[in-house]
């Protein structure tokens, strides 16, 4: 399996420059097999959009559903979706000013004037809940998504649209202005004391032992500025570009799936919510450790689930969404073995898509074609890390999965295959190669594993206040 890393901000050391090196050496056929479907597929077509406008003043919230946004038409197969929110002039705004929480891109089909039915991921969670095809947060700009040639996410089948409806997009976003707030990572991690927030949305008394998290947060709540603070009211957009091309025999289409670490396994009976007992609680809390703990482990918090898949197939993409905090999320197999690790990108500078503290990106997983193979009822567990130094509430432990149930024909076996038979060495040669590169991959394994796991720790900062 093939996990290729985003380029982080932060410059490498000349062992860590080596290690890279010698790991792209290793990886670069691959890598290439995986481009070469890029270039030789349907032609890309993009077209970049803005959300309708939403205001924005010194703590306040967004948080909103647009419905019928502007999206590409007809029968095609989507590539990829880029999103970044940007003021009047089209400016990118940085995280520490509007910090992006997420935004969720998902498809309905209408019917005037009988109403609408939703058409949600292939799963695992109950409802509309978490039902996305696409999502994500503070690491929108750096994190890739697209998807490689030949497969792609299958949309405007008429032959999947009900009689008489349209296929329609929606559009969710939720944003929260820190300009001149007290506390921010109070306010991105939505502490309900900050908020002075006592009730939910719809109304319902908040559990005392609730401190934080999405239900102090809604739309047109408000974080604690600064006494004296001065700022007005301004208008932001969320750009967004989608990528596609149009649909052909050739092209495979993937089924996403978007697993939640906080999923229950339990489905009740017409309930579609989320409450204690039902199915994906979409965020939990992370308690700040002991000094026992902080001998120990390092104060990682550690959170794992076991999820059953119900449907098969080949893993494709992959990619996981945290919070502040996160440094790093694992799927494994039900045989142990890992599906793929996503780590976390923390910016260091100023500018939008590095901000100091910040996760600016996650690492994306692009198995080679046909390699990674999920199996029907498979149990895949799920393990989401945190840094718990300090408390944090409200994050999120979720992976984003496409799984295509086809793999393509071509085989990536074929050229090393036929170059092996070209070239006759003897059985000693082959011993001191074999053994050469024995030692080689032990040692790249082991510089590897150094060099994510000081990444991985090093890299996590508090957010600026």
């Amino acid at each position: 399996m093939i996990l290729l890393l985003e380029k982080s901000q932060r410059p490498l050391n000349s062992s860590g420059n080596m290690v890279l090196l010698l790991v792209l050496s290793i990886l670069a056929f691959d890598v290439s097999c995986t481009q070469a479907f890029l270039e030789n597929g349907n032609k890309i077509k993009s077209r970049t959009f803005l959300s309708p406008e939403f205001m924005l003043g010194p703590g306040s919230v967004e948080s909103k559903t647009y419905d019928d946004i502007d999206f590409p038409r007809g029968h095609i197969a989507l590539k990829s979706f880029n999103a970044e929110v940007v003021d009047q002039a089209g400016n990118p705004v940085p995280l520490y000013e509007t910090y992006i929480h997420h935004w969720l891109v998902g498809k309905y089909y209408e019917h005037l004037p009988s109403g609408r039915n939703f058409s949600r991921n292939s799963g695992l969670c109950q409802g509309q809940i978490l039902g996305q095809y696409f999502g994500l947060g503070s690491e929108t700009r750096k994190t890739v998504t697209h998807i490689p040639d030949p497969f792609g996410i299958e949309i405007g089948n008429p032959a999947e649209i009900p009689e008489g409806y349209q296929e329609k997009w929606y559009l969710g976003v939720h944003a929260i202005e820190t300009r001149g707030v007290e506390d921010r990572l109070g306010c991105i991690e939505c502490w309900c004391d900050l908020y002075n927030v006592t009730n939910d949305e719809d109304g319902n008394p908040i559990r005392p032992d609730y401190k934080g998290g999405l239900f102090c947060c809604y739309g047109q709540t408000q974080c604690k500025v600064r006494q004296g603070f001065q700022g007005g009211k301004r208008s932001l957009y969320l750009r967004y570009t989608v990528k596609w091309i149009d649909w052909d025999s050739s092209t495979i289409p993937v089924e996403i799936f978007v697993l939640d670490v906080t999923d229950t396994g339990k489905r009740l009976l017409g309930s579609t919510g989320i409450s204690p007992e039902n199915g994906c609680q979409v965020e939990y809390a992370v308690e700040s450790c002991t000094a026992t703990d902080a001998a120990g482990n390092g104060c990682i918090d550690i959170k794992r689930n076991s999820l059953t898949m119900p449907t098969g197939g080949y893993v494709i993409y992959a990619v996981a969404h945290q919070h502040a905090g996160g440094i790093g999320s694992t799927l494994y197999g039900q045989d142990g073995n890992v599906l793929c690790t996503s780590i976390p990108i923390y910016g260091n500078g100023n500018e939008a898509g590095n901000e100091d503290g910040y996760i600016v990106g996650m690492s994306s997983c692009y198995p080679e074609p046909g390699s990674v193979k999920i199996t029907a009822g498979e149990n895949l567990t799920l393990e989401s890390n945190y840094n718990s130094t300090n408390k944090h509430t409200g994050v999120m432990g979720l992976f984003y999965i496409y799984i295509a149930e086809q793999a393509p024909n071509v085989t990536f076996s074929q050229a090393p295959v036929q170059m092996h038979e070209s070239i006759k060495v003897t059985t000693y040669a082959w011993s001191i190669v074999v053994f050469i590169g024995l030692a080689v991959t032990i040692a790249v394994a082991v510089a590897v594993h150094s060099w994510l796991k000081k990444r991985r720790e090093g890299g996590y900062k508090p957010v600026p206040k």
